[in-house]
């Protein structure tokens, strides 16, 4: 196994892919050095003396300046590397285009819906449109699990707290993502439970849905009604007829949306899991698929490598003003941009959030940017999305789903169990985390560091378990039942 690993020709540091011990040298593309300390998996080496000032390039970027003067041999970290970011940064157009690699047309088991868009999944949701009926919903589907048989996949409800006591741009997310939501193709049928007193009136919610299938979707407001779960159940019982019609067929995978998220990041992300999503991305978008892009927040000190490859200058302008939009959300909070990475990211090793955020956007692989969405819009263009959300990862998931991603891809070098509406497919960056969370994660992109495959080999291995999982290969998070949703706040709560 390779020992440790020097990114791009231009950086001075080398990224451990084992514990390094005192003394251990290091001989990579001319450098030579020797460790002066005890360097961590995933934790940075200095290839070269850099003094006080000085970048600290990785991924062929500027990551951080050294705070003190860094001998070669030394561990590169938060003691002694810090951000170079700030609230004010200018942007120019400057367009890169990168070939995709050849596929071959390949294909899933889905489900073909009315109107023409296609599932991965045939499930029966209860989407309430306020938190005072997260409680009827959750009986209503313990109740009913019967439902479950033939083609029908499973019924759930999603609670939230939200949905009353909410004003302006408050209300009008968790709107918009709730229907969104009821859109959702991977919902055959659907059954929407309000209270009847809320600020989210019915009426305001059916005017956001717009047209809609009355066999698909089914409304309920339980102050009108006597008893709730017996009228909830009767619909339920009618949108499982409903839903059972649908059967799966061979879909084109140039139909797949897939999300990509990171959480619980580590030094080797950026390495292993991340980009190997990027050649993943990249062969879904060579067939002609989708997919989405967000974490924001994760793109600041690194938006740069995403701008050029905006296809436009109007999408360009478009994704210049959701950077800068978010930034405006933080100093407007009297908050920093770069009050990033977490503890479990440093502890894994990653030092500022431009080191954070050079990694996390190597999951977009090398496609050119076709369009930049605001929160919970529905994805509209063929190939690479970028979609305004926060870095929180039940957020920008349940953001995920809403803008119409069958399924999510998430990395994670620290782990963890959480699932979105949408199934949930956990990549482990290392192989010891997937060596020990066998009940957390699905696939393991460690063998990259391990030197078993190419990151082009790992791409072409997770194309084919994600059109496994989309013909209906259950993820661990499904099989768990770790499904939930939460919405993006900002305002006040009356």
């Amino acid at each position: 196994m390779v020992k440790y690993i020097h990114i791009n020709p231009s950086d001075n540091v080398a990224v451990a892919l084992e514990d390094l011990a005192k003394g251990t040298p290091v001989s990579v593309d001319g450098y030579q050095v020797s460790a002066l300390e005890p360097i961590a998996c995933g934790h940075k080496i200095a290839l070269t003396e850099i003094c006080q000032g000085q970048p600290v390039v990785k991924y062929g970027t500027t990551i951080a300046a050294a705070r003190e003067d860094i001998p070669a041999g030394s561990w590169v970290h938060t003691h002694n590397a810090v951000t170079e970011l700030s609230e004010n940064a200018q942007y120019a157009y400057k367009h890169k285009v990168y070939d995709l690699p050849r596929m071959e047309a390949k294909t899933f088991q889905g489900y073909r819906r009315k109107g023409g868009c296609a599932g991965i999944r045939n499930e029966i949701w209860i989407i309430p449109t306020v938190g005072c009926v997260n409680g009827i919903a959750r009986q209503l589907v313990e109740q009913n699990q019967e439902l479950v048989n033939g083609t029908i996949d499973g019924l759930y409800y999603f609670g939230h707290p939200f949905g009353c006591s909410q004003l302006g741009d408050d209300l009008a997310q968790t709107k918009k993502l709730l229907a969104a939501l009821v859109r959702h193709p991977n919902a055959g049928a659907v059954l929407v439970l309000g209270l009847g007193c809320e600020n989210l009136q019915m009426d305001m919610f059916k005017e956001e849905l717009g047209e809609y299938d009355p066999d698909r979707v089914k409304f309920l407001l339980c102050q009108d009604v006597d008893d709730e779960l017996s009228v909830g159940t009767q619909l339920l019982q009618d949108l499982a007829e409903y839903a059972g019609l649908f059967k799966r067929e061979e879909i084109p995978a140039s139909e797949l949306v897939v999300g990509m998220k990171c959480g619980g990041s580590d030094g080797l992300s950026g390495i292993t899991a991340n980009p190997a999503v990027g050649r993943f991305s990249d062969r879904l978008i060579s067939l002609g698929g989708s997919t989405v892009l967000t974490e924001v927040p994760e793109m600041f000190g690194a938006e740069n490598m995403l701008f050029a490859r905006c296809e436009n200058k109007h999408v360009f302008d478009k994704a210049v003003q959701m950077v800068n939009n978010f930034k405006n959300y933080f100093t407007n909070h009297g908050q920093v941009v770069y009050e990033n990475p977490s503890p479990g990211n440093k502890k894994g090793g990653i030092t500022t959030l431009e080191d954070k955020s050079c990694g996390c956007v190597q999951k977009g692989g090398s496609a050119q940017i076709v369009d930049v969405l605001s929160y919970a819009e529905t994805v509209k263009k063929k190939g690479l999305n970028l979609l305004s959300g926060p870095g929180n990862d039940l957020v920008s998931a349940t953001d995920l789903t809403a803008a119409g991603a069958h399924l999510i891809l998430f990395t994670t070098g620290r782990g963890t169990p959480f699932g979105a509406p949408a199934p949930t497919v956990k990549i482990s960056s290392n192989t010891a985390l997937y060596n020990r969370k066998r009940d957390w994660i699905d696939f393991n992109a460690g063998t990259v560091a391990e030197g078993l495959e190419t990151l082009d080999e790992a791409g072409d291995r997770l194309l084919e378990y994600v059109l496994r999982v989309a013909g209906g290969e259950k993820t661990l998070a499904e099989k768990h039942g770790c499904r939930e949703i939460s919405i993006f706040k900002d305002g006040v709560v009356l």
